[in-house]
């Protein structure tokens, strides 16, 4: 007779959770899945997803020309600012190179860079349908593989023994509102539940007051789940689980600030940014906004809003930048004359015509041409605009107000190649970790395009297999031979 008692427990229902159950279930294992939202809401921060960072030698399906390992590994570098574990980033790296087929055998495809996202032709390979397509794959391949998963189960704290997971205390939200609570075990346990981005109070505990007597973090949105609670990571760290990253980092972007408190997503993100310029409460520029591409750069405007005077920024543009950046989901504000509007931000309109006349006559244009990092810039201001720097002068004038967007924090657990969950130390022999609540190993600061999916495939995978082999009894087990016979099966 079958026992109750799951071989691997997996916590979380994104991407690196499914990518982890589904290499478990492949290995033999019985799995139950832990999922913390209703069956509505479920896949985490990964329904709203659309694409993942790979590398490739040669153009391959989907993705054009060549992003080899290095350029892959130098990208991922200067956005974090060498705060990164190289050696697992270069796993992650290298795991992006032949993880496809496995994915399509689950149901999930690709299509080519979508019109309006820059610059990804050659590193990101989009999914069709997008996030919400690939969890539901992922969902449908598991069920069909016989993973047990339960809805409305959150995962509120761990029973260990010696740094071996023992059972998870979960509650089960019932159809009338009420809290049942359950003590679910199992031989091995996959943590995949993300950061702690929606626990407000946990960010404003980290982000503190700021010089102007503010919480900044009463002025964060959040782009994706509201389940992110943080509520193992928490747990975890007081049961002596070694911690690390700083828990104000974040993949943090600049969002439309009449977006929603949750579940946003992608539609939120204002990318006219490097077009126009970027003031302040203030009336004031802070930052250059042609520094680079897009796709490496975008992730770092949400935090530079949140460092200004009440979190709030206003991404300014004229008529010549209509069509040329991903439509917002809300339109502009629009003003046939720049004091105009000035006015209907409710901006110093002294200050703001200051700040627009400094820079357009700063302006020194070129050729512009926004698909490469052009001469367009400006001499004699400060900030510098270091590329696609025009004049804003021809009407219709927009504008977009901006909060910080955080989409997942960077505080994580610290683990190695194993994914095992560590202790003073030393690896748990069945506990590991996947995605978000460990992506602080490769993430120290920053982000670039797509590889938060990246780094939950990689991992979700290997945790799986890992977990998969200490509950039936293979500890030893090759996992990076099993995942590349897998691969090959698959292509």
């Amino acid at each position: 007779m079958q026992s109750d008692i799951p071989d691997v427990l997996v916590v979380g229902g994104g991407n690196a959770a499914l990518s982890a159950a589904l290499m478990a279930l492949e290995s033999g294992a019985s799995v139950r899945i832990l999922e913390a939202s209703p069956r509505e809401w479920r896949g985490g921060n990964s329904m709203h997803t659309r694409n993942l960072r790979c590398m490739h030698d040669a153009p391959q399906d989907v993705l054009v020309e060549a992003y080899p390992e290095e350029e892959f590994w130098q990208d991922l570098l200067r956005v974090t600012g060498g705060i990164t574990n190289e050696h697992l980033a270069r796993l992650v790296i290298r795991s992006s190179a032949t993880c496809r087929p496995w994915m399509r055998k689950h149901g999930v495809h690709f299509q080519p860079s979508l019109s309006g996202a820059l610059h990804t032709a050659r590193t990101n390979a989009f999914f069709m349908g997008g996030g919400k397509a690939l969890i539901n794959a992922y969902f449908r391949s598991a069920e069909a593989l016989g993973a047990r998963i339960d809805y409305d189960a959150e995962a509120v704290g761990l029973e260990l023994d010696g740094g071996r997971f023992v059972a998870a205390r979960v509650q089960f939200k019932q159809p009338d509102g009420s809290v049942r609570e359950e003590r679910v075990e199992a031989r091995a346990c996959v943590l995949a539940c993300g950061g702690f981005e929606s626990n407000i109070e946990w960010l404003r505990e980290a982000w503190g007051v700021d010089a102007q007597g503010e919480s900044p973090a009463d002025n964060f949105l959040i782009r994706g789940t509201r389940y992110n609670r943080g509520v193992i990571l928490q747990d975890l760290r007081d049961q002596g689980a070694d911690i690390m990253g700083d828990a104000t980092q974040a993949h943090m972007v600049a969002i439309d600030a009449r977006a929603p408190l949750y579940d946003g997503g992608i539609s939120t993100r204002i990318d006219a940014v490097s077009l126009g310029v970027v003031l302040n409460r203030d009336a004031k520029r802070f930052y250059d906004e042609g520094e680079d591409f897009w796709p490496k750069r975008y992730a770092i405007w949400g935090r530079l809003v949140a460092l200004q005077p009440g979190q709030i920024g206003y991404c300014i543009i004229d008529a010549k930048a209509v069509g040329r950046f991903m439509p917002a989901v809300f339109p502009g504000i629009q003003a046939e004359t720049l004091p105009e509007l000035a006015a209907k931000l409710e901006l110093d309109v002294e200050q703001f015509m200051r700040t627009l006349t400094e820079y357009n006559a700063a302006c020194r244009v070129g050729t512009f041409n926004h698909t490469v990092l052009d001469d367009c810039h400006t001499e004699g201001v400060t900030p510098a605009k270091t590329h696609w720097a025009r004049p804003i002068d021809k009407a219709p004038f927009y504008a977009y107000p901006l909060r910080p967007g955080v989409t997942f924090t960077y505080l994580c657990l610290k683990t190695d190649e194993s994914t095992a969950v560590h202790f003073g130390g030393r690896p748990s022999p069945n506990l590991f970790s996947a995605g978000e609540v460990m992506a602080g190993n490769v993430l120290g600061k920053g982000y670039t395009a797509g590889v938060g999916m990246t780094i939950g495939t990689a991992f979700g995978r290997i945790a799986g297999t890992r977990a998969a082999a200490a509950a039936l009894g293979f500890p030893g087990e090759d996992t990076a031979r099993i995942i590349e016979e897998r691969d090959r099966a698959a292509a």
